[in-house]
């Protein structure tokens, strides 16, 4: 009886807690409409003022003024009849519709009142558009828009700080999911692409800086519906901010953040609900695994590009001999380390005299042939192009393959404008930080069992990997189908619940044809969890049990089939027992009455 009773009080205090969160989102929205009104007011005060007295005047003086009726007898107007004829006087509408015809005391008093009028009126509607061409006024119309935007939002979104390229990348790629994403960035012109982005969903967008948590707030960090936070702007102290404020304000959102530097990334981690992703490291990764396990990278990097890419050619760096690395930064050491600790030896060209990288540097700058040349291109194997700018690194490029067509290139690119001059250089393999770190987010989000994929994949050998690239290469073709994961459950798989318990299911029978079971459906099992236990590539014999959780990989028409067999007890029957039962209700009904 205790346990249930904390049970219903924590349950409550959620409730609660989701209720003061909702409560506070519509009072920042409130606060927000109430200032964007104070400040209206507060520019016009002195137009509405002036527009009101000149009113006023019209209208006491017209009543006041005597004129003539019919009878030819002195008589005024009344106030109301004064106001009525002013006002469609000064909109220039001019209905009229007059009591009697105004004397000349009132023609002349009405004429000084449309020239009054008309000042009036001019000096408003300046006024007006000037506050509309004010940027402070239109910060607040836009803060009020997005703070209404965000509040009235009842599906999951993932806020997104930072509307780089790896940021785009990653909302086109979530908007083809249908994951909502919520944007601040501090730069106008990226928010102002978000409405020409051709998105199927309303991408809600704010500028503003990322590491105020005023900002957070706004963007829906404390709403119910948040269901991440992504810290990808290209600053780290940014970021950290951002990956701070998350943590401490909703430890029970995912936070994934972007740095360079192992420092920023030590601070970053000291919170549970934190996951790190450095470019540098996470390449010096990959050009490991590629150096160990080529099948392996080449799957990798496959996965992680997301459904659609076509499949990489086979990539396998030269191991036969030495490395030059140009360029000594961040990403110049994090490559030299993964070099030399793969057992590589490795000359340094850096232009920075205080570089010390140990043995084998050349101080230079590397896109001289001459310094270059002290590097021993002839007889390297490869050259890494690490320096942060896209020219010099072309020029390396240049000059390396003018020296040693046969040396194996790989570089850094910055930018992506110059994605076209690397493309037409050929290098062997290309280091897009944004978009590594893209792929990267996209894995762990998009789908949670392909991260837990990427991460077992490397200890299970090449080849495993190579195994599965020539069968998903087989049933779906040169180009990465549709991943997505399935759990044996009751919600997801109710028609098979009796069957798993009795053991009578395997991989093999789950995966045959609604239609002829004889045939099996073009589907590649990449992965099944149980418990804390992957088993990546399971055979068809594995027999499979309640709660377990399966990645696959395949098109559309074979997961609609796949779906059937899990939610339907008559195709269910047949697939795995080989046994015809009716599928209506009726039927079954009739049936059980004739076995009876």
């Amino acid at each position: 009886m205790r346990l249930a009773t904390r049970a219903f009080r924590k349950r409550l205090l959620r409730q609660r807690r989701r209720t003061d969160v909702t409560s506070l989102s519509h009072i920042e929205a409130s606060r927000q409409a109430s200032s964007t009104i104070f400040l209206f007011m507060r520019r016009m005060r002195a137009p509405l003022i002036t527009l009101i007295g000149i009113l006023f005047i019209s209208v006491l003086g017209l009543s006041l003024i005597p004129g003539v009726d019919p009878e030819g007898d002195r008589a005024f107007i009344s106030l109301f009849q004064a106001f009525y004829f002013m006002s469609y006087t000064a909109a220039t509408i001019g209905f009229g519709e007059l009591p009697w015809p105004f004397s000349s005391a009132q023609r002349l008093w009405v004429t000084f009142s449309i020239y009054l009028s008309v000042i009036g009126w001019a000096y408003a509607l300046g006024s007006l558009l000037t506050l509309i061409q004010d940027k402070s006024f239109r910060q607040a119309l836009a803060m009020q828009h997005f703070t209404r935007k965000v509040a009235r939002m009842r599906t999951p979104f993932l806020l997104l700080a930072g509307y780089g390229r790896a940021g785009e990348l990653l909302t086109n790629d979530f908007d083809a999911l249908g994951q909502q994403v919520v944007v601040i960035d501090t730069s106008e012109d990226r928010i102002e692409a978000l409405d020409l982005g051709s998105f199927r969903a309303d991408v809600p967008g704010l500028v503003g800086d990322a590491a105020n948590p005023y900002y957070l707030r706004a963007a829906g960090l404390d709403h119910p519906c948040c269901s991440g936070v992504l810290a990808l702007t290209g600053d780290d102290e940014t970021n950290l901010a951002v990956t701070m404020a998350a943590a401490l304000t909703r430890p029970d959102v995912p936070v994934i953040s972007r740095t360079i530097s192992k420092a920023t990334a030590e601070r970053m981690e000291a919170f549970d609900s934190v996951t790190v992703v450095n470019p540098f490291d996470r390449f010096g990764d990959h050009l490991r695994l590629a150096l160990n396990a080529p099948s392996s990278y080449r799957l990798l990097v496959w996965l992680e590009a997301g459904p659609g890419a076509e499949v990489p050619e086979l990539v396998q760096p030269p191991i036969d001999g030495h490395w030059v690395v140009c360029g000594y930064g961040r990403f110049g050491r994090e490559v030299t380390a993964d070099l030399r600790e793969a057992g590589l030896e490795v000359v340094v060209v850096d232009a920075a005299e205080e570089a010390d990288p140990g043995p084998g540097v050349v101080i230079g700058d590397a896109s001289d042939p001459a310094v270059l040349a002290l590097a021993r291109p002839l007889t390297a194997v490869a050259l890494v192009a690490a320096t942060d700018n896209d020219t010099y690194n072309l020029s390396i490029l240049a000059t390396a393959r003018r020296l040693n067509p046969k040396m194996f290139l790989s570089a850094r690119q910055n930018r992506q404008t110059s994605a076209a001059l690397f493309e037409a250089i050929e290098v062997d393999s290309l280091m897009v930080p944004n978009e590594v770190i893209a792929h990267e987010v996209y894995a762990q989000i998009s789908t949670p069992l392909l991260w837990r994929f990427i991460q077992e994949m490397p200890a299970r050998g090449d080849g495993c990997a190579a195994d599965l690239v020539e069968r998903l290469m087989g049933n779906c073709g040169d180009r990465l189908p549709a991943l997505w994961r399935i759990n044996l459950r009751r919600s997801e798989a109710y028609a098979l619940m009796r069957l798993l318990d009795e053991g009578a299911v395997t991989l093999g029978d789950l995966l045959r044809s609604p239609e002829d079971r004889d045939r099996q459906l073009e589907v590649v099992p990449m992965m099944l969890l149980r418990g804390d236990e992957a088993v990546l590539a399971p055979a068809a014999s594995t027999v499979l049990a309640r709660g377990d959780q399966l990645l696959f990989a395949g098109h559309a028409v074979e997961r609609r089939e796949l779906q059937s067999t899990l939610q339907d007890h008559s195709v269910a029957a047949y697939v795995v027992l080989d046994q015809r039962l009716p599928s209506s209700w009726v039927w079954r009904k009739l049936s059980r009455r004739v076995n009876d």
